[in-house]
């Protein structure tokens, strides 16, 4: 038995198939995937991420430690509130783990991958020795993401009028507090949305309240299919501690001008060596899924493999990321010892429920 969100026995309630992600019981889905996929799409719903792991970073060094922890620039966080997408690198320049950081006043909100909690918080703990803050995990709270086109709507339909006000207020990639609630205009879908940290008491009945509203919960299978179609990275497949955020398709999220960082350095000597790999969308209309570790070639030579594929509900075919050497030519998937051509596109492949890749 895994760890239980505070949300788990309504997804047992629901009917939801329960399954180990990162040592968590945690919903996969709650009858059909690609049903719920597609609410999301055209609709909305609600998915529980309790699971994820919140950490607070207050005081007046919080700025300086994560100036340093982080391989994109904080000082971009001007107005309050504002969100932060970013890695946390190692020495090597290897990626320990992405991130989301939401900025208020000297303190800063972090929300981190389950998987990667333990190693997360003993490396930031480790590196604020010596700034002027506190580093402690947010216990006691959980996730709850409303995603989906109408998902603005129908979440302000049932919070009271504070935070009703608070979200007609944020813009995107922003978040702010109302009472002990934060609520913030980010996701992991390609759709609009909010996501709600509050106290696991009030999240039974938010959550309760969405239900009784026809919101139908969505599982991890869904998340999943919907993040991939919208281009965004899964930790542990598609990076990790083994690559660097500039062969992963993260480098937008790299500043080096006027920013020291840990794994700089590395990252300087990667570009002064030539980087050899890049991360890269890949289609498939013929029949077929392609799925992870599947690998790659170009004009018979094997390039590289698939880290994220699935069959796309929207698109009606396959997709994938693929980490491969930089080459020209034909592309062509192996699968079950059939190679089948392919087409590499720049990500994301969908957002707000239309088809978005462009070919490379």
């Amino acid at each position: 038995m895994g760890s239980k969100t505070p949300l788990y026995e309504q997804h047992v309630e629901a009917g939801a198939k329960i399954v180990d992600f990162g040592g968590w019981d945690m919903p996969v889905h709650y009858g059909s995937q690609i049903g719920e996929h597609n609410r999301v799409r055209q609709d909305v719903g609600m998915f529980d991420v309790s699971h994820m792991t919140i950490v607070d970073i207050r005081g007046a060094g919080s700025k300086a430690l994560l100036s340093r922890l982080l391989a994109n620039d904080i000082g971009k966080l001007t107005e309050k509130g504002k969100a932060l997408y970013s890695a946390m690198l190692n020495e090597d320049g290897g990626v320990l783990d992405d991130l989301i950081v939401y900025v208020d006043g000297d303190d800063y909100l972090m929300v981190v991958n389950c998987a990667t909690r333990e190693k997360d918080l003993r490396w930031i703990s480790e590196q604020a020795e010596g700034f002027d803050c506190l580093v402690s995990e947010r216990e006691g709270f959980a996730i709850i993401a409303i995603q989906g086109p109408n998902a603005i709507t129908v979440i302000k339909n049932v919070v009271q009028s504070d935070v009703r006000a608070l979200i007609e207020s944020l813009k995107v990639f922003q978040g702010g507090y109302c009472g002990r609630w934060f609520i913030a205009r980010t996701g992991y879908t390609g759709e609009k949305g909010v996501e709600v940290i509050l106290p696991a008491d009030d999240a039974v009945g938010l959550w309760r309240d969405l239900s009784q509203r026809g919101i139908q919960p969505i599982g991890l299978g869904a998340r999943d299919t919907l993040r991939l179609e919208a281009g965004m990275n899964l930790y542990g497949s598609d990076m990790d501690e083994s690559v660097t955020p500039l062969i992963s398709n993260m480098a937008s999220t790299v500043v080096m001008e006027n920013h020291e960082f840990i794994g700089k350095a590395a990252l300087q000597e990667q570009v002064r060596s030539g980087i050899e790999e890049q991360l890269v969308g890949l289609v498939m209309t013929a029949r077929g899924v392609l799925r992870a570790h599947y690998p790659v070639f170009c004009d018979g030579v094997k390039v590289g493999e698939i880290t994220s594929g699935a069959f796309s509900p929207t698109l009606q075919h396959s997709v994938a990321l693929a980490r491969i050497s930089k080459s020209q030519g034909e592309l062509t998937v192996e699968i079950r010892n059939k190679r089948i051509a392919v087409q590499k596109v720049t990500p994301p492949f969908v957002r707000n429920g239309k088809q978005v890749y462009k070919t490379q």
